[in-house]
């Protein structure tokens, strides 16, 4: 990476796309890893998050930190195994919106003719586009950087990047929607569904009702959780089903025991709709 990319430092929403490359890089070291992603530690490294230390907090900051790093780590396999489904199922085209530090198109296999649109501002792409430079990343499919602002006219750079809405799609918002305010979130469905063909999926990861009030309420400035906006609507499935998708929520805590990775600790709270959303339009 030469001097002057070096000195483009992530900031906003999309710096905390390197946090979460940083949480990947540290599980892709472990034994049992539920995912391995390559480029994970680049990114972090880039980002001025490598090598990983801890922050400095009291012990509750570092409970909740961990808390977001096991949340990233189990919606990240949930959102591959999706993405697996859905071209066993013979999806072809995949949209990441909000790609951020995503490496899926580097990392997992993907069946001839898979098409998968990375959707981000200009500045994350570019970034990211050093970085993948430097580690001379060859991508396993067809991939397209769509530099748009999400809350622009999206679908036009979409089209114009070459998707297909005649043909099915596989969509993914990994921890995006939480930073858009309800009525973006609203809007981002409706337009997603009208482009989306029969046979076309889903992956959503939704803020989990009281997040906002228990980790945003002291966050430091700056934070992730600081610009947290939504959370999940109290009938998921129900809002979806209203945008024409069959929809199904899992909690984290009925997929990290799937996983291997149980939650030890009883829930504090009163088990509701789950954050983590696969969709089917039918």
């Amino acid at each position: 990476m030469t001097d002057e990319q070096a000195q483009v430092q992530p900031s906003g929403v999309w710096a905390t796309a390197v946090g979460v490359a940083r949480v990947r890089a540290l599980e892709t070291e472990r034994d049992n890893a539920l995912f391995r992603d390559p480029l994970a530690r680049a990114f972090a490294t880039a980002g001025g998050l490598w090598p990983s230390s801890p922050p400095p907090g009291d012990e509750v900051a570092r409970r909740r930190r961990r808390a977001v790093s096991f949340s990233i780590v189990i919606r990240t396999k949930f959102l591959d195994d999706l993405l697996q489904e859905a071209s066993a199922s013979g999806v072809r085209q995949v949209v990441l919106l909000g790609a951020g530090m995503d490496s899926r198109a580097f990392r997992m296999d993907w069946p001839q003719g898979t098409r998968l649109f990375e959707v981000d501002t200009a500045a994350p792409l570019d970034f990211k586009a050093a970085v993948l430079r430097q580690e001379r990343a060859v991508a396993r499919c067809e991939r397209i950087t769509v530099a748009v602002d999400l809350r622009e006219d999206w679908p036009g750079a979409l089209a114009a990047a070459g998707h297909d809405p005649a043909a099915p799609t596989m969509w993914i918002a990994e921890g995006l929607l939480i930073y858009l305010p309800e009525d973006a979130v609203e809007l981002l469905l409706a337009r997603i569904s009208t482009r989306s063909a029969p046979g076309s999926r889903m992956g959503l990861t939704l803020g989990s009702r009281g997040v906002i009030e228990r980790f945003g309420a002291d966050a430091a400035p700056g934070s992730a959780a600081s610009m947290w906006l939504s959370e999940m609507p109290h009938d998921p499935v129900s809002r979806l089903a209203g945008h024409g998708w069959d929809a199904e929520s899992h909690t984290l805590r009925e997929r990290a025991a799937a996983y291997g990775r149980p939650i030890s600790t009883p829930p504090q709270r009163e088990e509701l709709p789950g954050g983590l959303i696969s969709a089917i339009r039918p």
